[in-house]
């Protein structure tokens, strides 16, 4: 079991997952996030190349629109 840390809060994870893969489990829509992950900003197409692992701190910003 990992620990990761998610906007503050910790989670824990049965195992290591790839980040775009942790954003599905948490029903999250890769097109409309911007992801730091250990004070790195993560470009879209890098989601699936970063593996999450125990001890991690993410921040995932939502793009919410409105007028």
């Amino acid at each position: 079991m990992i620990n990761v840390t998610i906007n503050g809060d910790t989670h824990h994870l049965d195992s290591c997952l790839k980040l775009n893969e942790l954003l599905l489990n948490f029903s999250i829509e890769i097109s409309k996030v911007a992801v730091e992950y250990n004070n790195e900003i993560v470009p879209r197409s890098m989601f699936e190349c970063i593996n999450i692992t125990d001890g991690d701190n993410l921040e995932i910003i939502h793009f919410i629109g409105g007028g």
